[in-house]
Formats: C-alpha cells, structure tokens, sequence
C-alpha cells in the first residue's frame, strides 16, 4: 500500500511511500530518506503525487502517533502563517532522538503539602463563569486588576479539568516568568509543572515531549512553541498576560501564539481562557463585538488599594546631567526610610542609547545594521542589540586624539550610577536581562528581593510582567513620556499595557503605595486618563482610531520583506514581487520602501505592506504565487502575517 509522509524540513508537500505495515493518518514512522533515515508523519491522501520516480518503502513505525485533530491544525498553522507544512511539523516532532530507544521517560515529581486557598466572592464568581462552558470550545478572557488573584482562579479550574484525565497547557509570554510562576504553581498542586521552552536541554525537552504524548504529563507551563506540542488528551488552554507581545515570534518561524492557541483550542474543541489585567486592543474588540465572553475580578487581595500617583514636572526642575528630580527624591526617601523597596523603571538597556563625539561629531553605529551601538559600562564596551556586535569605546578623531564622547540619552546602568551616587547607604540592584541571563542569578535576586536585602531596584520593561515583590510600595518611572517611539503602530496600546502593568507591582500588600511619572508633557491626555485609571475609554478611544485609519484589528496585513546583501537587488526585488502580487484581486500593496532599519546584520531590507478585508484563503493566493516565483538566490523573502513591528 501506498502512503503519504511529511518530514519534518522545508518542504510544502508529503513524499510518497510504499508501506507494508499497518498504518494510520498521524503514526509517526522512520523513512529513508537520501543517504539517511528520517522521521516523519503519516499524512493525509490529498497531494498530487510526482510520476515516474522511484518510491522507497517505510522504514518502520515508532511507537508515537499524533492526532487527526493536530494534523489539521498543523496544515492550517502553515496556510496561515505562510509557513512550509513540513517546518511547522518539526516544531511538533523535533529531532529524531526522541525516537531513539532511552531510558529517560517521565517521572512524576515528588508531591510536596500544598497550601490551602480560599477563593473570595469575586474570584468564586469569574471561576463560575468559566466553568460555563464545561468542555466544548469557547473563549472566554478573564480580566483582574494586577494583584486581584486571577491565578488563583484559573488554577482551580485547571484542577478540576484533570481531575477528569485531560491536559491542560498554560502559556506565559516569557521565559523568565516560569521561574516565579513554578513556586506558585507548586504552592497550588503540590508538586511540580512541567516546563517547556528553548533553553531547556535536549533530554529535558524529549522525557517532557514524550511524558506529553503519553498523557502522563497532566499541566505543562511553557513559552510560545509549547502551544505545538502533541497533546493527547488536552483539556484546556490558559494564555497569561494574553496581551503581551512577546507571544508574536519575530524570527524563523514568524507566528502569534495566542492568536494560533486560540485556534488550536477551536480544532480541539476546547475551552480557552485568556488572562489579562488590561487586553490586547483585539481581545478589546472581540469583547466589544461579543465574539469572546468576558469576566472582570475589580478587588485586590485584601482590597488592597492600586497605588497612589504623582507627576513631576521635568521643566519645572533644574536638572541638569541628571535624570532624578529633587521632589521623585524626597518621596523616594519616605518609604525607603520605612524600610519599604523602591524601584525606578527605565526601558532601555545599557548606560546611553548612543554617543556623539564632542569634536568631530563622530557616532557609533553598528557596522551589520543601521543602529546606534548602546554604551553598556558593565562591558566597557558599545553592543548592538540586534546583532550582538561588539566594539571598543576608544576612536581616533580626524586630528588623530581620542574622542571626546557625549552620551545621550540614560539607560539602566545610568541610572543606577545616579541612584548609588544619592542613596549611598542603600542596596541596589540591577533587574536587566543583561544582568540576568542565568536562571541561578535570577532565582537569587528573587530570594533576595523577598528576604528584604534589597532596597532599590532599577529595572527594564522584564521587571513589570508578572512578579509579585511584598515590599515594593513605591515606583518611580524615569521617562513617561508617550510618544510614537519605534515603528509599531501599537505604541499607544503597549503603553496603557506598561504603565498599568507596572503600577500593579506596588502596593500588593500595603494600602500605602505610589507610582511617580516623571515627564516633561505632564498634561499628556492618555498619561492623565491611565492614572484615572479609564483604560477602557483609552482603549475604546485606540479602535475608534484603528477604524478610521482602517488598521487591525478592522484590516488585515501582511508584511513582505525583502533582504539581500545587496541594497539595489533588495529594492528591485520588492519592485518585481508588487507586479506579481497585483494579480491577486481584492489586495491594496504599499510600498515598496526601505525599512526604517535598512540593514541588519549585514542584509539590507526592503518592505511590502499587504492590506485587505478579512477574506479567507488570501493567504494561500499569496503563497501559491511567491512558491512560483523565480527570484535570485541573493534574496531572501520574509512573510509576516499580522505584523506587530514595522522596522
């Protein structure tokens, strides 16, 4: 008998196989392939097959298989994202070690004293809510303000969703959370989460891969390619923090996990509950158009109140050199003087975005992309932080001397130098993701922080995901300023998102909180409403705009860029592809112009902006036509569906 198998590479059809075992859609087998064996997927019957080749007979059958349901949702991913079916498979499968005979199946975790939990009106409310819609397919978006408890809720009904034998997945946006999420976790269940995400190692990734197919694995918490592993029995999916854009992968495989968990839980026939304290503008709006059922938790623990606020003025102080007023400094002193943590929120990396030579008007850019090199001091030395590119401070002028920098711009380290400089006695620590690459310096900044051996913390954007510090009752953001700053078209959005995010992590057990916002436009209108705390209206306000201009979530995009070590052939290959593109009906094509970062790592880029009303199989059109196209092998395409950034 004849069979279809996909492999896991870049290719957009299954290979035709000769099989004398008994087989089904979905058993994962060993073909050659070449010189070599392969591991690959039993697969539907719908592709032409090629004449007159030669057809190879299956290897054997391992003893894994996936479901007709993955199966579908696997060629729908790649219709989709404009992704080859056989790469979005080996996200699914991975390598073939996994079906090498070893001794490292799963074992379950030694069962610590769970706590008890008591759940209040408001929590017991939103769990009764959800649980409505029992075990068919259903979103539903549980919304809590920061501190109110919304783990707890969706933890119970995680517990009652395995009780029945079912899987339950839960997605965080970033790598770094599971750590604080698995102590939680463990607090809850009693034993430990399964944890899935690119840093764990390779024997790791097969006993949980394989502890997940044999349904012995009951709860996985896991990052963005958690959502494509082979569940057997899933139950339930949780997105966390669904509107943190870190679910959007901007490399490789380009994709957005929550929006593909959501239509995974549809082919599983599964109820999916994203978890927001503020949601992304399309949740907003499928809340709105009563598309997604909505739950909203309004009380804190303890009815703990969100923090006080206050603006200072930038223009009214004179601060020069320096990035702290006099008036953040004295109320800083208030609680530090009540042994309460402090912490000064700075979005950027490093000590100075970038440097200008004082006599020669010399800049640092990158020599792979056209960036600015950030000034890092722990390094003493300029990093891009798009290629990682690294280069000494120390230039020559053209009258031959050294140059004499001006750093622009305070990045953390500047900020903690400045911090250290007016708070001598106190502790300090840096929360950075250059200062905590290993899970052992973050789990011991942590024990630190809860412990109270640190006093101030000056911390990036990572630091207002999530975390739970007891004794933060004070937060001073250094830069408050809303602008359009980066090209992303959800500028407005993420800052509602930040800043409300951000003020959640003070006062969780305290009724004595502040958050500072310093800023040189204090009567910045979406600043003043934040602080009101009226998201909704700025949300409502965002969609009334995105309809007008006719941007997502009312139209859709798609961006095409083009890339070659070639600035001309870049721009010239974006030009050809725009001819083709225009015999596809019902699509506006903007474009092509240069990226508003040109080059990145040594590629000049060239961009297609995609606009069309939300017409199914526009996706296929396109990809059918870019397969056919006949482009220079000095070119390199990449399709973004639904873009976030437009750099």
């Amino acid at each position: 008998m004849k069979a279809q198998v996909l492999l896991p590479k870049v290719f957009n059809f299954p290979f035709t196989y000769n099989s004398k075992i008994k087989i089904k859609i979905g058993d994962i087998v060993e073909v050659p392939f070449g010189s070599k064996k392969e591991i690959g997927v039993i697969w539907k019957n719908n592709y032409n097959e090629p004449k007159n080749i030669k057809i190879k007979e299956i290897s054997r059958k391992t003893d894994y298989s996936i479901d007709k349901k993955l199966v579908d949702f696997i060629e729908w991913f790649s219709i989709y994202n404009m992704v080859p079916i056989g790469l979005t498979l080996k996200m699914v499968i991975g390598s073939n070690d996994k079906f090498v005979k070893k001794n490292d199946n799963f074992i379950n975790s030694k069962k610590t004293k769970s706590k008890k939990y008591f759940l209040n009106k408001e929590q017991i409310s939103a769990l009764k809510f959800l649980e409505t819609t029992k075990n068919k397919f259903d979103v539903s978006v549980l919304q809590g303000t920061t501190g109110s408890g919304k783990t707890l809720v969706y933890f119970e009904r995680i517990k009652k969703i395995i009780s029945n034998n079912k899987q339950a997945l839960v997605l965080l946006p970033e790598i770094f959370l599971t750590n604080d999420f698995k102590f939680r976790f463990e607090d809850f269940f009693g034993f430990e989460p399964a944890i899935w995400h690119s840093k764990i190692t390779p024997k790791q990734k097969r006993i949980i891969w394989k502890g997940v197919i044999n349904n012995e694995i009951k709860i996985l918490v896991g990052a963005r390619s958690a959502l494509l592993l082979p569940f057997k029995k899933l139950g339930i999916i949780i997105v966390d923090e669904e509107h943190d854009t870190s679910y959007k992968q901007d490399e490789g495989v380009i994709y957005n996990a929550r929006d593909m968990a959501i239509s995974r839980a549809n082919f599983e026939k599964i109820p999916i509950h994203l978890v927001t304290s503020i949601p992304s503008i399309e949740t907003y709006n499928n809340i709105e158009s009563k598309k997604y059922r909505h739950t909203k938790i309004f009380k804190r623990f303890e009815n703990y109140p969100l923090p006080k606020t206050k603006i200072v003025n930038l223009n009214l102080g004179k601060i020069k050199d320096k990035f702290i007023a006099t008036e953040t400094i004295e109320l800083v002193k208030r609680y530090l003087a009540k042994g309460e943590q402090v912490l000064f929120f700075i979005n950027r990396r490093g000590f100075a975005p970038y440097l200008i030579c004082k006599k020669c008007g010399y800049k640092h850019i990158c020599t792979n992309c056209s960036m600015y090199l950030t000034f890092h001091k722990i390094k003493n030395k300029l990093i891009c932080h798009h290629c990682s590119y690294e280069k000494e401070i120390k230039v020559k002028c053209k009258i031959k001397e050294f140059c004499d920098f001006i750093m622009y711009g305070p990045g953390v380290e500047k900020i903690y130098d400045e911090v250290k400089s007016i708070f001598q006695n106190k502790k300090i620590s840096i929360f950075s993701s250059d200062y905590l690459k290993k899970k052992e310096k973050i789990m011991e900044l942590f024990r630190k922080i809860k412990n109270n051996q640190v006093d101030i913390l000056i911390g990036t954007q990572m630091i207002s995901k999530g975390f739970n510090f007891p004794k933060l009752n004070c937060i001073v953001v250094i830069d408050a300023d809303f602008s359009g700053r980066g090209f992303d078209l959800r500028t407005t959005e993420k800052n509602i998102q930040l800043y409300h995010q951000l003020s959640g992590r003070a006062g969780r057990f305290s009724s004595e909180s502040l958050i500072i916002y310093q800023t040189l436009t204090p009567h910045d209108e979406i600043l003043n409403e934040l602080i009101k705390n009226k998201s909704d209206e700025l949300l409502k306000n965002e969609l009334l705009i995105r309809k007008k201009n006719e941007l997502p979530p009312f139209i859709r995009l798609i961006a095409i860029i083009v890339s070659s070590k070639e600035h001309n052939l870049s721009l010239n290959g974006a030009r050809e592809i725009k001819m083709k593109l225009r015999k596809i009906s019902g699509l506006e094509i903007l474009g092509p112009i240069d990226s508003p970062l040109l080059k990145i790592k040594k590629n000049f880029r060239s961009r297609l902006l995609i606009r069309f009303s939300n017409q199914r199989l526009m996706q296929k059109k396109i990809s059918n036509l870019l397969n056919k196209l006949q482009i220079s092998s000095k070119i390199k395409l990449t399709v973004d569906v639904d873009p976030v950034n437009f750099a």
